[in-house]
């Protein structure tokens, strides 16, 4: 495809490529805008025409390490209250436009057969690989007719009177539609390194702030003893909670503890809220229920029973004795022999809300999604249209909107850009 040259209105200056869409970011977002924005132009009886503009000499980093590996495309059941940053309402909205069943139906249509994961939920490709994820996704974008133009790192966008100017490293592009699709500050070497803030904040946009990791390990002290623990996994439940005691979030599941603190799905759950909390609510705990379907009474009661058997005797079905007796330490009980009641009632609590002094987190390059971004509020709900800078669509994790572990992110993703990608190929010149 040969891109149209464009003069300027007044006949002077240098011709420039044009483009009726322009994709700044050709990941899982941007190929899937980009491919969703050519199809509607087709449709249409136009001709395509959609540039995909990324920094990266390989396309899809992001995509090939995500899960693992095998690339969790999506969940068996998706709804609002899997996401946290933007209003519940309008990312219902959104996901609403393009659900589990048309993005299963979408990869389906490219030979991508899936997998359920029925313990999790989980989707993944049939192969296992995250490969054939990337690979229809590429093979949708330019049978559609995409132009994908890489490694070609955009370091400015502008609006005009004549439309958008694209600065990249392979020239500079204009547009009368832009999608941004640039991710967020997660996972910096696959391309997503926050420059899309940047950009979006060029254009008049607010960011929904503190723009901290999400879905990362939590690190604790050096001297911790949990960090003793390293390679111990089991169910367990974290609360967050206001200095009143009030809950203000929690997940359950999968723990590992590590040689730096801890991770595991429950813990990267948690980990967005905790960091969110750590500017709007310093004073919140985080507490840690290492036995999640036993209730404080029914605890103690099987405390109580144990007698002179002890802790370890009594809590060794459900616990290992390393954990057991660190847990004992901490609560200043003795882990054999009869246990005083003020013993038991510490060990309890220990238990069952375990405070943990985090005191950081693995960081941006280890973090699997970003919190924080432009606010939906900001962006027309039908067509992903920008309400401060009219032509601009926005999707993906530029977005203030980040999902639980799952494959809720590539959820939001294949949305977004679904709703971005069809009203650019729409409304494009």
């Amino acid at each position: 495809m040969t891109l149209p040259e464009y003069h300027p209105p007044d006949g002077g200056g240098a011709a420039l490529p044009g483009a009726d869409v322009i994709v700044v970011g050709a990941g899982a977002a941007g190929l899937f805008a980009a491919a969703w924005a050519a199809r509607t132009q087709r449709a249409l009886g136009r001709g395509v025409s959609v540039v995909a503009l990324d920094g990266a000499r390989r396309l899809g980093a992001k995509i090939l390490v995500s899960g693992g590996g095998r690339c969790n495309v999506t969940h068996r059941q998706v709804s609002e209250r899997d996401f946290a940053g933007s209003t519940p309402p309008a990312i219902r909205k959104v996901l609403g436009r393009f659900g589990v069943d048309e993005t299963t139906t979408f990869f389906r249509e490219l030979g991508v057969g899936f997998t359920l994961e029925a313990e999790t939920g989980k989707l993944f490709p049939a192969t296992d690989s995250a490969r054939t994820i990337l690979d229809a996704l590429l093979s949708a974008a330019r049978m559609a007719g995409v132009r994908l133009v890489h490694p070609a790192p955009v370091t400015a966008l502008s609006h005009g009177d004549d439309g958008f100017r694209v600065v990249s490293a392979a020239g500079v592009f204009v547009a009368p539609r832009v999608i941004l699709c640039t991710g967020g500050k997660s996972l910096p070497k696959s391309g997503s390194d926050g420059s899309g803030f940047a950009l979006a904040e060029s254009l008049g946009h607010s960011l929904a702030r503190p723009l901290v990791p999400a879905l990362v390990p939590l690190v604790l002290p050096g001297d911790h003893w949990i960090r003793t623990l390293s390679g111990l996994a089991l169910p367990c439940r974290f609360r967050l909670v206001s200095e009143s005691g009030k809950t203000l979030a929690e997940s359950a599941g999968a723990t590992l503890c590590t040689h730096t603190g801890l991770s595991g799905p429950a813990t990267l759950d948690i980990s967005r809220h905790w960091l969110v909390s750590r500017v709007h609510l310093p004073a919140a705990r985080l507490l840690l229920d290492w036995l999640p379907d036993v209730d404080g009474a029914a605890l103690e009661a099987l405390l109580v029973g144990a007698g002179a058997r002890g802790v370890l005797a009594a809590l060794k079905p459900w616990l290992s004795e390393r954990l057991v007796r660190g847990l004992c330490a901490e609560a200043a009980a003795p882990p054999t022999g009869d246990l005083p009641r003020d013993a038991r009632r510490r060990l309890v609590a220990v238990i069952k809300g375990t405070v943990l002094p985090v005191e950081g987190n693995r960081g941006w390059n280890v973090a699997e999604a970003t919190a924080g971004g432009v606010p939906l509020a900001e962006v027309r709900l039908d067509s992903m249209e920008s309400r401060i800078c009219p032509g601009l669509h926005l999707a993906g994790e530029v977005l203030d909107v980040d999902g639980r572990i799952g494959g809720f992110n590539f959820q939001w993703a294949w949305a977004s850009a679904f709703v971005a990608g069809c009203a650019a190929g729409r409304l494009g010149a």
